[in-house]
């Protein structure tokens, strides 16, 4: 059946999708070659296809396409991460419409509700990654809960617990007071907001007074009084209530006489005010504000570190909605409790965090409310020293969306400092290679300076924590409860932890967990260690790290020997795209516009080890044409006699221009296969592009119009083949159309076609005459254009005798692509004309007669003063500091490239003058 005449990606798309997955094309199907195995970075069962998404699966499917042509077993891992927090969060918004709250249900209810949500709306993104032409294995896609993968997370944990790599503590965690849970560092985002400090003066105890000295910085005394406080500033004033101590620099004089006395918290009724006392520690700055810093440890990061230093309690104000603590025994009682522990009573960790120093009058209240009434009360008392306005970096939860509160809490850690030092060995020894180098940097100081990993959250879905807990406090941790309770003895009553572990636990475990393991299946041993791994470099330590550490503690090897991290894709503008500007791109819509095989080019093309990319509609568009360029091309050769080739090495061939593109063939294999192999994903697209358009379908067809000898024939359909199966990585869809509708190829479908062998080099006595050709030919079709010629008029030109024989030879193609008159080997007559240049040689056209000389130069200088005029003051534009650094980075990125376009102008321009002589 002919081809149609118009391309049309929606109907192939569709239709190959479906073919590919029915057939099992995508399933590892070769047991005796090598494997090749990647992971897909499972997205959210809530996730929808973003242009991340897009970019990262494009990439995958790139090298899984290619790898399976290459004769390897390719495996593809698909599936979906559970997404505690924000499933959770979908569910309950869902019941909140209904007028429902997840309390209303038992635990159990609430999470059959959520596999009742999945069933029905989850995991829309494994459709449309279909869309895109993902070939990944389908019929084994995972889910991190399902059974065999719970079974594995239960195992990681519980080993670890046994190694004394899980253990539970009381430590300081970001905790969204939105979703009542900790969250991790990686899951907080800062904003720098209008905000407050505040300047209190603590009263010395006792009423104790001392000089207080400020000198400047040639030491000469600027401030000399009399003091009976210390001043400290604070952005959060409701943590004073919880303060432990104050601390000032070892070397700040201007303290020394109370270091060692104690203060009082000016907050709170007065007949029970808090004493703390006054250290000293290296982590406050004598030359930042008064120089004396409140230490509240239990709310505070760097307050955490002063008081595990120092041994100062921290006291825990807040419940788990960051109102103020309302539980607990009187604050008389509480106060004059922790006036003992500061004066050196001993007390254990779990008496203090029961102690709650919140005053009635503020207890229950928002922390907000909270903040405004202590501010208030300690200025009508005169203790505030002054309010400033001031630009604060506030934390937030990128979830949650409300301001996170650090909080002292019980939770489970992994110790990640002992399992980072097994990847950084490997990456050091090279047993995994980061792409490209230059993250490595940042991989390294991040593993050499990491935190114990805080893998428990307060939610109801997910990997619920397989520990359990006896009235007296012991903990007991298990496969299951029946090992629990055997472990813990007969009649003793266990509570299980209510707690789940983090997502990010259960995904480290995705190389090894998604092939089977506890069990050691064939799968396994055949697809572990995987090849390479892609991913975005704004996951490199929520996935990627955790993954080397768990894969090489747990298997023993890396997992995966490749980590290629990609950059971000971003607005056409540079900025980064977010809900919240109104610049979010939807792949889908850019698929239904242009087509997946466009949009998977595009991205591969601008690929280039990690640099961001910015969407361009016209480079979208571009790709587009392309897709249909070929379409046409294939057309031209259905039309012509030209079909499919039964050979995967290059046909035997006479003829100069056979046996050039068949040079030209392999020399673009090879420059596709190096660039593969460098993880240079535009390197490898730019090669095929150009050899299709420019080489292939601009200059083979052309040349070979007129004379399509039966050798013509085979070597056109041979290269066509060729192109059809380097091209099929990066657009998979229209090469599958075309491969299997220029021949006779049902059972033999593209996917699981050879990649190109050609068997051959390039022909160097045909790629110099063809090559030259082709200069000859552009060479002359510019000079055309600049001079207002037609395309199509014939003119004489004078070639010097050394081109004799190579004229003869391309005698048939110089007549019909070079459209000459007369090629003669005389001298050229006086007079203007064009001076043709090709690899050194002068071919000299005249023009006398042809075009009006004068007439010309005269166009041709007055457009190239204006040109020059523009280019020139562009470049002043752009010399000039003020606009480079005020201007809008995309005026300056325009008027860069107006500066570009005007230059090129002029260049023309001038060679145009010049060939008139």
């Amino acid at each position: 059946m002919p081809m149609e005449k118009t391309f049309d990606p929606a109907a192939i798309e569709a239709k190959w999708a479906h073919e590919w997955e029915s057939r099992g094309l995508f399933r590892p199907s070769r047991p005796d070659a090598t494997p090749f195995t990647i992971v897909n970075p499972p997205p959210n069962v809530t996730g929808a296809l973003h242009i991340g998404h897009a970019l990262d699966n494009t990439l995958q499917d790139v090298l899984v396409r290619y790898e399976r042509l290459r004769g390897k077993d390719a495996l593809w891992v698909v599936g979906m991460d559970h997404a505690g927090i924000a499933t959770q969060m979908v569910v309950e918004r869902q019941l909140n419409e209904r007028q429902q709250k997840r309390t209303d249900f038992t635990r159990d209810e609430f999470v059959d509700k959520v596999w009742e949500w999945k069933a029905t709306s989850g995991g829309q993104i494994t459709r449309q990654l279909r869309r895109l032409g993902c070939s990944m294995d389908w019929s084994r896609e995972q889910f991190t809960m399902d059974p065999h993968f719970t079974r594995a997370v239960v195992k990681v944990f519980v080993d670890l617990h046994k190694k004394g790599l899980i253990y539970r503590d009381k430590r300081l965690v970001n905790w969204d007071p939105a979703l009542k849970t900790a969250i991790s560092d990686l899951e907080v985002e800062s904003h720098e907001m209008p905000g407050h400090m505040w300047h209190f003066k603590y009263p010395l105890a006792g009423g104790e007074t001392y000089t207080y000295v400020e000198r400047d910085a040639d030491g000469n005394v600027v401030l000399e009084e009399a003091r009976d406080y210390i001043s400290i500033a604070t952005t959060r004033p409701e943590t004073m209530l919880g303060d432990g101590a104050v601390a000032v620099h070892p070397d700040d004089e201007r303290y020394r006489p109370i270091v060692g006395k104690y203060c009082e918290i000016p907050v709170g009724p007065k007949e029970h005010r808090r004493l703390i006392p006054i250290i000293t520690d290296e982590y406050p700055d004598p030359h930042f504000g008064s120089g004396a810093v409140k230490i509240t440890g239990a709310h505070d990061e760097n307050d955490y570190g002063v008081a595990q230093r120092n041994g100062i309690p921290m006291y825990r104000l807040m419940d788990e909605v960051a109102a103020m603590r309302a539980d607990g025994p009187a604050y008389a009682e509480a106060a004059a409790r922790a006036v003992e522990i500061a004066k050196g009573a001993t007390a254990t960790p779990a008496e203090i965090d029961a102690l709650n120093l919140v005053p009635e009058e503020y207890r229950g209240l928002d922390r907000y409310e909270a903040r405004a009434r202590v501010v208030a009360d300690i200025d009508a008392e005169g203790l505030m020293v002054k309010v400033e306005d001031k630009m604060i970096m506030q934390p937030f939860g990128d979830r949650g969306g409300v301001v996170i509160e650090p909080m002292l809490t019980d939770q489970w850690y992994v110790d990640a400092k002992t399992l980072a030092q097994p990847p950084m060995q490997a990456v050091r020894d090279g047993r995994i290679n980061i792409v490209p180098k230059t993250w490595e940097k940042t991989f390294f100081n991040w593993m050499e300076n990491i935190q114990p990993w805080c893998v428990s959250r307060q939610l109801w879905w997910g990997h619920r924590i397989p520990a359990w807990y006896a009235e007296d406090g012991s903990i007991f941790v298990a496969e299951t409860e029946e090992e629990a309770q055997a472990e813990a003895g007969v009649g003793v009553a266990l509570t299980r932890d209510e707690d789940v572990l983090d997502t990010w636990f259960s995904s480290a475990l995705w190389p090894f967990a998604t092939l089977g393991w506890p069990e050691n299946s064939d799968l396994l041993k055949r697809h572990y260690p995987n090849d390479v791994l892609i991913s975005g470099f704004d996951i490199l330590f929520f996935w990627d790290a955790r993954m080397a550490m768990q894969g090489m503690e747990f298997m023993g090897d890396v997992p995966w020997k490749t980590l290629y991290l990609h950059g971000l894709v971003r607005a056409p503008d540079g900025a980064k795209m977010s809900k919240s500007k109104g610049n979010v791109v939807d792949p889908l819509g850019l698929i239904d516009q242009y087509g997946a095989d466009a949009l998977r080019f595009f991205m591969s093309a601008m690929e280039s080890q990690g640099r961001d990319i910015k969407m361009d509609d016209a480079r979208l568009a571009g790709y587009r044409n392309f897709a249909t360029k070929l379409w046409n091309a294939a057309r031209f050769c259905e039309a012509n006699g030209i079909t499919a080739s039964t050979s995967i090495e290059a046909p035997a061939a006479t003829l100069p221009v056979n046996r050039w593109i068949i040079g030209e063939v392999a020399a673009t294999v090879a420059a596709m296969e190096k660039s593969l192999a460098d993880y240079r994903f535009d390197e490898a697209a730019n090669a095929i592009y150009s050899f299709a358009w420019d080489r292939f379908c601009d200059w083979y067809l052309e040349l070979i119009k007129g004379a399509i000898d039966d050798e013509t024939k085979a070597v056109a359909g041979w290269v066509l083949d060729q192109i059809l199966v380097m091209l099929h990585p990066f657009m998979p869809f229209i090469t599958e159309e075309l491969w299997t509708g220029l021949g006779d190829r049902a059972d033999y479908p593209l996917i699981a076609a050879k990649w190109p062998a050609p068997n051959a080099a390039r022909d160097a006595d045909a790629s110099a005459d063809i090559d030259w050709l082709i200069k000859l030919v552009s060479e002359l079709r510019t000079a055309k254009a600049e001079l207002g010629l037609p395309p199509g008029a014939r003119l004489t030109a004078h070639f010097p005798a050394s081109l004799k024989d190579r004229t003869e030879k391309l005698a048939a193609q110089l007549d019909r692509l070079a459209r000459l008159e007369e090629i003669s080997f005389d001298p050229a007559p006086a007079g203007a004309s064009a001076q043709l240049v090709v690899e050194g040689e002068t071919i000299t056209v005249p023009l006398e007669g042809v075009i009006d000389i004068a007439a010309e130069r005269d166009r041709l200088t007055k457009a190239l003063a204006a040109a020059a005029k523009e280019r020139d003051g562009l470049a002043g534009r752009l010399n000039n500091p003020s606009f480079v650094e005020r201007a809008k980075p995309e005026a300056v990125e325009k008027a860069r490239a107006d500066h570009a376009a005007k230059e090129a102008e002029a260049d023309r321009l001038t060679a145009a003058l010049a060939r008139l002589g």
